[in-house]
């Protein structure tokens, strides 16, 4: 028991030596949130105590794929990850990022096309070098692919956004001021046609009280469309780095920092130890079967 414990030990303060950047980010955005979370609970903010929970959890997510699916993560790309959930969950959601600092939702939604557009293209690429599947996909249709998973998660988003703003009452939409309404539904001909209205500076209640914003209050279409056309942007940039990653055959040095690629040989003799324990225990199971 010493000695294993002895060579975890060993192995761990190695993988600290190797990944000396990553190690230093994730223990201070995890020092970091465990503190803001002491505070949350000493407040009484039960809210912001779920996201930094949240937070922490998803940061375990890259080590777990990497331990449990055998797939090397770069340091970068998981630098950027750790970084991407403590500027989504912690300053996003409990310092009001989203709302007081202009474009910061902005941004988050082009690092997640550019993001996923990675995560898309490094399936299809495992498959494309692996020798036991038949899956073969030219240059072009693997950043086209990685382009299109990409746009995928980025509409599925905004279904939950959607979904969660009509069950809930959430404002995961977030509205925007505009000065000009065009709409066929105050036609009164009710023939299509389109009715302007424009140079919009108020709304008012029944009561007559404004509602001051100074404008007219977007129900959240806006931001929507936003989000996809900036993940378009990251996804497209993605795709093609992937492209000309892929045209050199895994050359490119700016793309391996974001392609996470499979641990074929943990992979291997993870597989060999699953199925050697499947048959041992098939083989417990025919020993109690003929001893009884």
């Amino acid at each position: 028991m010493r000695k294993r414990e002895k060579l975890h030990s060993q192995s761990l303060v190695s993988r600290i030596k190797e990944h000396k950047a990553l190690f230093f980010v994730y223990l201070l955005l995890r020092l970091s949130v465990v503190l803001i979370l002491i505070a949350q609970l000493m407040n009484g903010e039960w809210e912001n105590a779920f996201y930094c929970v949240l937070a922490l959890v998803l940061m375990l997510v890259p080590s777990f794929i990497e331990t449990n699916w055998h797939i090397d993560i770069p340091d970068a790309l998981e630098i950027v990850v750790l970084f991407f959930i403590y500027a989504a969950e912690i300053l996003g959601e409990l310092r009001a990022y989203y709302v007081n600092v202009p474009f910061w939702d902005t941004m988050l939604h082009t690092i997640t096309g550019f993001l996923a557009a990675a995560v898309g293209f490094s399936l299809c690429d495992i498959f494309n070098r692996n020798e036991n599947i038949k899956f073969s996909l030219s240059p072009f249709f693997l950043a086209f692919v990685a382009f299109c998973f990409s746009m995928t998660v980025a509409v599925c988003w905004e279904f939950f956004e959607f979904s969660a703003d009509q069950l809930f009452g959430t404002d995961m939409q977030k509205d925007r001021i505009i000065h000009t309404i065009n709409t066929v539904a105050l036609d009164e001909t009710r023939t299509n046609k389109v009715v302007t209205i424009s140079g919009i500076t108020e709304v008012y209640f029944e009561d007559g009280q404004a509602l001051g914003l100074g404008g007219y209050l977007d129900i959240g279409l806006i931001d929507t469309m936003k989000d996809l056309m900036v993940n378009f942007a990251g996804a497209v940039a993605f795709s093609f780095i992937g492209y000309f990653y892929t045209k050199s055959r895994g050359e490119g040095r700016f793309a391996r920092l974001f392609i996470p690629t499979v641990k074929y040989k943990e992979a291997y003799e993870a597989r060999k130890r699953r199925l050697r324990k499947k048959e041992e225990k098939l083989l417990r199971k025919k020993e109690v079967k003929e001893d009884g």
